[in-house]
C-alpha cells in the first residue's frame, strides 16, 4: 500500500528535513555533533523488516479449531455415554466413505483446504508490516544495535511531497512511496519542465537519502504540465 497524497501550495513552509545531509556540524568544543553518528553509517547494514503479531488471524484459527475441537469431543463424549452421533458426523462419515475423489465437491473442498493452509503458511513465514520502513542502525553508540527503528510509508510521502512543493515551479506534487521504489509525479505552471525536473529530482534525491532508510529506494521523477 502505497501513500498518495496531492497538495496544492500555500505560501512557503518549512522544510520537515534538513536541507545538507551530509555530516552534521562540530559542537563549539570541536567534538561531532549529534547527528554525525547517524551519517558515520553509511554501509547501509541489512536490517530485518518488521514482524507482524498477526493477531487476527492468529484469534480466528485458534476460535474457530477451537469450536470444532469442542464440538468434536462433545459428540465422541455423548456417543460413549450411550447416546447417538449427531446427524452432521454421521452424514460426514457417509459422504467420505462413498463419494469417490473425482466428484467435483471433493475437489473443491480439498483445493478450499489447500488454499486456506497456503495462507496461514504465508502469514507465518513473511514479515507483514509493510507500511513499514526499516531505518539504519548508527554505529559507534554502545546499544544501538539493540535499537530498531522504522519510518511509516504514508509519512514518508509527506516529508517528499513537501520537499517537491518547494520546488519552484511545482504547482502540485504526488509522491508514492514504496520498500524498493520512490515515485514522484508533479506539476509545472511555469519554467522549463527540464529544468523543473532537474531541480525536483535533485532535491527529492537528497530527501530521500536523508530519511536514513536501511534498504535505499530507486527514485522516479516525472514532471507535466496541468491540463488546461
Amino acid at each position: 500500500m502505497s501513500a498518495n497524497s496531492w497538495r496544492q501550495p500555500t505560501g512557503d513552509s518549512d522544510s520537515d528535513l534538513p536541507s545538507d545531509s551530509g555530516q552534521a556540524a562540530p559542537s563549539a568544543d570541536g567534538t561531532p555533533g549529534e547527528g554525525a553518528t547517524a551519517a558515520i553509517d553509511e554501509s547501509g547494514r541489512s536490517a530485518r523488516r518488521f514482524w507482524s503479531a498477526r493477531r487476527i488471524p492468529a484469534a480466528l484459527v485458534a476460535l474457530l479449531s477451537a469450536a470444532a475441537v469442542g464440538l468434536l469431543l462433545y459428540d465422541v463424549v455423548s456417543v460413549r455415554a450411550g447416546r447417538s452421533a449427531m446427524r452432521w458426523r454421521r452424514r460426514l462419515a457417509e459422504e467420505l466413505a462413498t463419494r469417490p475423489l473425482d466428484d467435483i465437491w471433493v475437489i473443491v473442498g480439498a483445493a478450499v483446504a489447500m488454499a486456506l493452509g497456503l495462507w496461514l503458511f504465508l502469514l507465518a513465514v513473511t514479515p507483514g508490516l509493510r507500511r513499514l520502513l526499516p531505518m539504519r542502525q548508527p554505529t559507534g553508540i554502545p546499544g544501538a544495535g539493540e535499537v530498531r527503528a522504522g519510518l511509516d510509508r504514508r509519512a514518508a510521502a509527506l516529508v517528499l511531497r513537501d520537499r517537491a512543493m518547494q520546488v519552484s515551479g511545482v504547482r502540485s506534487a504526488r509522491v508514492d512511496v514504496g520498500r524498493r521504489k520512490v515515485k514522484a509525479q508533479a506539476r509545472a505552471h511555469f519554467r522549463d519542465l527540464q529544468e523543473v525536473r532537474a531541480d525536483l529530482d535533485a532535491t527529492l534525491e537528497d530527501a530521500v537519502t536523508s530519511l536514513r532508510l536501511a534498504r535505499q529506494p530507486t527514485l522516479t521523477v516525472r514532471v507535466r504540465r496541468p491540463k488546461g
